[in-house]
């Protein structure tokens, strides 16, 4: 099932300022923050060592800057969120779509690595490495899509023929095309899965509510009619 969405429904569920588990997101672990307030630091040294140079007139704007670079730990993560949100929210159309499981395995991958010195002395690569759910989900049409995300505890019960749901992306008014998709959501289950949160989850799954009801009522009409026609 494919279900076009207005621009405004979908503007809703893909907001334009990063949500709450957006920013979760972008603020990462103890280290990411640690990079971000080192930034901060950095560039209010260098804000207030300019300013040594432009004199006491602009002792405002150096104020203002000094204020904004030392919160760049802060505030930083609805940037980048936000950022990523209007990068989706450029494509023209967008649908509901709904879909099966096709399959799920999981597979290693490669991260990262590391440079380490053994206890001869010698030189060490170490490979980081990440155990991720590969989530492969199609619908009748033979559209499919393959969504792999780091694994987590709540993949435990997906399985091949769950019903699944996502928000799909595309510049072609049919969306004939799809250019982009979003975290999936399995209903059974109540999880998504999901890299990056980009939907707002109660407005999408009050969407999903109404189209899946307003699919189940037509569907009994659908068969009186055609059980009309074989009485013919």
């Amino acid at each position: 099932m494919l279900v076009p969405l207005t621009r405004q429904t979908f503007e809703q569920i893909i907001p334009l300022i990063a949500t709450a588990p957006q920013y979760s997101y972008y603020w990462g672990k103890f280290p990411e923050f640690l990079r971000r307030l080192l930034i901060s630091v950095v560039a209010v040294v260098v804000v207030l060592l300019f300013g040594l140079f432009l004199g006491e007139g602009f002792d405002p704007l150096r104020f203002l800057l000094v204020i904004i670079t030392g919160l760049y730990w802060f505030w930083s993560p609805v940037y980048w969120a936000s950022r990523r949100n209007l990068e989706v929210r450029r494509y023209k159309y967008s649908g509901f779509w709904q879909g099966r499981v096709l399959d799920v395995f999981v597979t290693e991958e490669l991260i990262g690595t590391e440079e380490n010195v053994n206890n001869r002395g010698e030189l060490v690569i170490v490979e980081n490495r990440e155990r991720c759910l590969n989530l492969e989900v199609g619908d009748e049409t033979g559209f499919t899509t393959l969504l792999q995300v780091p694994l987590r505890r709540t993949h435990k019960g997906i399985v091949a023929g769950q019903i699944a749901q996502m928000v799909v992306m595309s510049n072609q008014p049919d969306l004939s095309r799809i250019a982009k998709s979003s975290d999936i959501y399995i209903p059974r289950l109540n999880i998504w899965v999901s890299d990056y949160p980009y939907l707002q989850h109660d407005v999408f799954n009050q969407v999903s509510r109404k189209l899946t009801q307003a699919e189940e009522d037509d569907y009994p009409a659908k068969r009186v009619v055609k059980t009309r026609r074989r009485r013919r």
